[in-house]
């Protein structure tokens, strides 16, 4: 009884399906009417401004950023670091580095010094020396040795006149047959040996006037050159041990970092140097890293990445809207960037350049804020402008379809610049015209356009073409253009 009473339930389900069933193919008719009588959306076209903008996310910063730098050579440790967001003043320490091997390096270098020192003031009063030594031999030494020189020459003159007295006596004392002629050549041998005393008494003056002197002058000069060039070789070494002694000193004085300028301290990673890690107590710092950077928030800027499709139509000074969370700032670009940033799997294969937009200062801007950007890349004024959703893509061009009292009419376009909503009419349709806005859900001869393979390779389509392809309601449109 049981099995009845399923197989009854069963079929009466059945029948209450087929029975729906046959109701919905007796009204489909009328139901499709209904569903076709929905009234399509349509644009008025009308002349008015239409703004080509380009919108990307960036981060505030200053355009002026002082860099906190280890100076310390060869590196040291971090024993404190202020907080990053605080706020200093002019001579307020930031970052204090271990000084104990620059201390140990300072007392070693003092040794050095010192001995250089040393080094010098003997080096010094060897020339002294020398110097003595060349007033001591004009003035002293050699007066005395030509002194005595010319006493010799003196008294042998007197010695060789008496000789010659003493001859001249002798040769009339042997003319008067007084002395033998014997006595006679002896008193002429006395006058020839005080003849040539006296001339070896004149060369012995010569050769110290000539040579003696000089060859001793020589001497006290070489001595004296010797001891100014030992002289100021270790004047040299003095003066470069001087220098390193104050080198490590400096060192020393670079351990203790100071602000040079008030400001708001902030670590590296909260600008441009995404990379550089934040520095701790402990860690190792290598010269010349960037430790802190202290931005100037007068002179503030926002840096964004531009696409490489919009990038050539940027321009320096074009004006451009900030918007940080509740703030709405006016700015321009300053600065476009030349090379592209490194493209990766980490910014989603996008090529984009660094562009920098100047803002004007504004209580509350803090480095690191996220900001939206609004570039204006073009304005037009006083003309016909399209909606993006009423174009269609097809191998003849751009078309949109007008109502008008006989149906739908296709008008083949002629567009100009575009942003994400309205493009720029050139011909093809006149003010007033009613344009069917997605023309793809409402009109067969737009579905066939769509899905036929084009060759359009104009200008247009590298300005207009992504725009059109990335519209809601447009997923036919969309396939016909991947195709491409």
């Amino acid at each position: 009884m049981s099995s009845a009473l399923k197989f009854m339930k069963r079929f009466g389900i059945a029948s209450l399906v087929v029975a729906g069933l046959t109701a919905m193919c007796a009204f489909a008719p009328q139901f499709m009417k209904s569903s076709n009588a929905v009234k399509h959306l349509a644009h008025t076209i009308a002349l008015g401004s239409l703004s080509v903008t380009v919108t990307e996310n960036g981060a505030v910063e200053s355009s002026n950023n002082k860099e906190i730098k280890c100076l310390v050579q060869g590196g040291s440790t971090v024993l404190w670091v202020i907080e990053t967001g605080t706020m200093v003043k002019p001579g307020d320490e930031l970052v204090r580095l271990d000084q104990s091997k620059i201390e140990d390096k300072i007392l070693q270098q003092r040794i050095v010094y010192e001995t250089a020192l040393a080094n010098k003031i003997t080096a010094e009063s060897d020339v002294a020396v020398a110097e003595i030594s060349i007033t001591e031999y004009l003035e002293g030494s050699y007066k005395e040795s030509r002194s005595l020189v010319e006493k010799e020459i003196f008294d042998a003159e007197q010695s060789f006149r008496k000789m010659e007295l003493s001859y001249d006596s002798a040769m009339r004392l042997t003319a008067k047959g007084v002395l033998k002629s014997l006595q006679l050549e002896g008193e002429k041998f006395a006058v020839d040996s005080a003849k040539k005393d006296l001339e070896l008494k004149k060369s012995k003056l010569e050769s110290l006037e000539r040579y003696s002197k000089e060859k001793m002058m020589q001497q006290l000069r070489s001595t004296l050159k010797a001891a100014q060039a030992k002289l100021a070789s270790f004047e040299a070494s003095l003066e470069l041990e001087k220098t390193r002694l104050d080198r490590e000193k400096q060192q020393l004085v670079n351990c203790v970092i100071r602000a040079d300028t008030a400001g708001m301290v902030i670590f590296p990673s909260m600008a441009a140097w995404k990379d550089t890690p934040d520095i701790t107590e402990g860690a190792v710092v290598r010269e010349q890293q960037t430790l802190l950077i202290i931005p100037d928030v007068s002179k503030m800027q926002v840096k964004v990445g531009i696409h490489e499709s919009k990038v050539d139509r940027l321009k320096v000074g074009m004006p451009a809207k900030v918007q940080l969370q509740e703030l709405v700032l006016e700015g321009e670009v300053s600065e476009i960037a030349e090379v592209t940033r490194p493209a990766g799997w980490w910014t989603g294969n996008l090529v984009k350049y660094d562009t920098k937009i100047a803002i004007k200062p504004h209580p509350g801007l803090k480095p690191g804020m996220s900001a939206i950007v609004d570039v204006v890349l073009a304005t037009h004024d006083n003309v016909l402008t399209i909606p993006v959703a009423s174009i269609v893509e097809s191998k003849d061009g751009y078309s949109c379809w007008v109502e008008t009292s006989h149906g739908f009419q296709q008008r083949v376009l002629r567009l100009g610049d575009t942003n994400d909503e309205f493009s720029v009419v050139k011909d093809g349709i006149a003010e007033g015209d009613q344009v069917i806005l997605n023309p793809l859900a409402f009109v067969k001869e737009a579905q066939a356009l769509a899905i036929q393979p084009t060759n359009q390779s104009d200008k247009y389509e590298k300005k207009v073409g992504k725009n059109l392809r990335s519209q809601p309601n447009n997923k036919e449109l969309t396939q016909a253009s991947n195709r491409k």
